[in-house]
């Protein structure tokens, strides 16, 4: 995998059909599918209290679950975003950021954008700036 296209849109890219983003809480990532192949990742962090430490070396990181049932005060530090080069360029990224950072709103949760494309996309979507940790 490489590091993911600079080219964020909105998410609903025409011909893109099929896609799905799921948390995947014990690697610390939400993964993006195109049926059955993993096309991207994006990693993160969650951390408790504002502090920003996420405990990810310790293994104290504070658990997200799945359920949409997170306690309130979580932030998830948004660390790196993987698409495979052959799904390089054409919005698969923008995508996997964009579903992900609509289920951490879901939830309640923020996010501390680590990783230089999310921070490229928060830039250009201003519907997510709720969701940047203060």
């Amino acid at each position: 995998m490489s590091d993911a296209d600079h080219s964020p849109t909105d998410g609903s890219q025409p011909g893109i059909v099929g896609l799905i983003v799921r948390d995947d809480p014990d690697h610390e990532r939400f993964d993006l599918w195109l049926g059955d192949e993993l096309v991207g990742i994006l990693g993160y962090c969650a951390s408790t209290n504002g502090t920003g430490d996420c405990g990810c070396e310790t293994g104290d990181a504070a658990q997200p679950t799945g359920s949409g049932d997170s306690p309130r005060g979580v932030e998830l530090s948004l660390m790196h975003t993987v698409v495979k080069e052959e799904f390089g360029g054409r919005g698969f990224a923008a995508a996997l950021v964009s579903r992900a950072l609509d289920e951490i709103r879901d939830r309640g949760l923020r996010v501390r954008p680590i990783c230089t494309y999310v921070q490229l996309f928060l830039s250009r979507y201003p519907q997510y700036d709720d969701l940047v940790a203060g």
